[in-house]
């Protein structure tokens, strides 16, 4: 399957994920010129950032890992970028969720959220 599909299949479970959890999502994919952004919710009194990262298992690492300094910079930066384009008063969180699933399988996702994942 095609990465892009995977990491949209991923980003559609961790929105369920949270929706479930009682977040409301305001962007899916938003993106600009300092980099994308997965998932861009409202949890009570806080926005998140989510960066999903979708792997079959975590045999080799956990996916959290995969969310380096560098990778960690550019979401800081789209979410800068995207509180000066929206009126925002809220406190900014930076959250990762990994999901592990092979779609077609017919298993449930198990799904990690780490809230704070970085700053």
């Amino acid at each position: 399957m095609e990465k892009r599909k995977i990491g949209a299949i991923g980003e559609n479970l961790a929105a369920e994920y949270l929706r479930g959890k009682g977040y409301r999502i305001l962007e899916k994919n938003f993106s600009c010129r300092y980099g994308e952004a997965d998932l861009i919710a409202q949890d009570a009194d806080c926005l998140v950032f989510a960066e999903v990262k979708m792997r079959k298992n975590a045999s080799f690492a956990e996916a959290r890992e995969f969310v380096d300094r560098r990778k960690q910079a550019r979401i800081i930066s789209t979410a800068k970028y995207y509180l000066l384009k929206h009126d925002c008063d809220l406190p900014v969180r930076f959250d990762v969720i990994e999901v592990y699933s092979s779609p077609g399988d017919g298993k449930s996702p198990r799904i990690e959220h780490i809230e704070n994942a970085f700053e």
